[in-house]
């Protein structure tokens, strides 16, 4: 909280200062971990748009009105890499329910393998004896935050040197990152695994980390010679269709509105004529785990809400404490009158795994669950590796107006 003030304002702040620096310089220093309060080449933007206090929009039109797009390539390319891994998974909702399962039966183990649990334990803890390895498990417990290269190393000495399974460590990330993210995280993991681009895994070098860390580190004769990739249990399922054809809301209804952490930029909802009686703010976090998130992820987020709820408390008339569960939401919407229910479209993740619940539920009002433009245009590309997707990048900036 202390790095990251969850509010609008300070992220907009973050994304002036590094706007000047998100063309040569991020290209040329984006690499490098200099550690706890030091990463100043690059954006430290994910937490914000992890849940969208600030737009990937916003961002793109604030770095493409100072730069070429060619000169800002790199950082456009790390905006739209978040993108893809949403439209992956969304196009393949079962990989997040297979994670989910496997995340189950591996805190299961940790129960009944005593040798499993203390490498874990000690992997959580910093406790490994491998200074850059531990340095980031404190730094991640501390900040909430990493760096984009050291979480590649990370998972990488997590599966091959500790011998770990990589779901216990895609949740470790999911329970502590502020910015966590179940596309971005569970695909990124896999890919360090193997799983994602089949065979091909990520390892952990000691001169790539001595290098990049700056000569913090040097973890010489302490990693994995060998990071043979993991077995999958069957190939992945194909893309589905994303789904089209949304109703959209009707204005005329007495319209509950749901706020969500996937989205907290509502206005390209309430500026179409919404002007709900009610907002219920909503945060399914904590069912993604089987385990306690970290107390700041959840602090993060409730704070994030507040924020929101704030600066649009004219818009979003009676606001309800923040709920978790399906009951929950059909209790506000029965107490408030509710005709229809409103939100922005939550993609693959808790918070859709709630929405599909509600659904469910027998005394839930309609939902409309609207999905953004950008979203809409971007998630059908990415049904093979980034690189087809990333051929899509000028024609989607043009559509966005960029």
């Amino acid at each position: 909280m202390t790095h990251f003030p969850p509010n609008r304002t300070d992220a907009l702040h973050r994304l002036a200062r590094f706007v000047p620096h998100a063309a040569r310089d991020y290209a040329a220093r984006r690499n490098y971990d200099l550690g706890p309060g030091a990463h100043q080449h690059v954006s430290t933007l994910s937490p914000y748009l992890r849940t969208r206090l600030v737009t990937e929009e916003e961002v793109l039109a604030a770095v493409l009105g100072r730069h070429a797009a060619s000169s800002a390539e790199k950082f456009v390319q790390e905006v739209f890499w978040r993108t893809y891994w949403k439209g992956w998974l969304e196009l393949r909702p079962g990989v997040w329910a297979d994670y989910q399962t496997q995340v189950r039966r591996a805190v299961d183990d940790l129960q009944t393998q005593g040798g499993l649990r203390q490498r874990w334990e000690a992997a959580c803890a910093g406790d490994t004896g491998i200074a850059c390895f531990d340095a980031w498990a404190r730094e991640l417990a501390q900040t909430g935050y990493l760096h984009n290269h050291a979480r590649m190393w990370f998972a990488s000495i997590w599966v091959f040197t500790l011998d770990l399974p990589w779901v216990l460590g895609a949740d470790f990330f999911l329970r502590h990152l502020l910015d966590g993210d179940p596309a971005s995280n569970t695909l990124g993991w896999r890919w360090v695994a193997g799983l994602q681009t089949r065979g091909k895994t990520y390892a952990a070098r000691p001169d790539n980390i001595a290098k990049y860390t700056d000569g913090r580190f040097d973890p010489t004769g302490q990693l994995a010679r060998e990071a043979p990739a993991l077995s999958p249990a069957g190939p992945d399922p194909e893309p589905r269709a994303l789904p089209t054809g949304q109703t959209p809301p009707d204005p005329g209804l007495r319209t509950g509105f749901i706020l969500h952490t996937d989205d907290l930029s509502p206005a390209f909802i309430l500026d179409r004529g919404i002007a709900p009686v009610a907002t219920l703010p909503v945060d399914a976090a904590s069912t993604q785990s089987p385990l306690h998130p970290a107390p700041h992820r959840a602090a993060f987020h409730h704070a994030a809400l507040q924020d929101v709820t704030t600066r649009w408390a004219e818009r979003l008339g009676d606001v309800a404490p923040v709920a978790g569960d399906a009951q929950a939401v059909a209790d506000w919407a029965a107490g408030a009158g509710i005709d229809q229910i409103v939100m922005a479209h939550a993609p693959v993740g808790p918070n859709a795994d709630l929405l599909a619940r509600m659904a469910d539920h027998p005394d839930m009002p309609p939902v409309t669950a609207v999905r953004r433009d950008f979203d809409s245009r971007a998630w059908p590309h990415a049904t093979k590796g980034f690189f087809p997707f990333k051929k899509h990048i000028p024609d989607l900036l043009a559509a966005a107006g960029l």
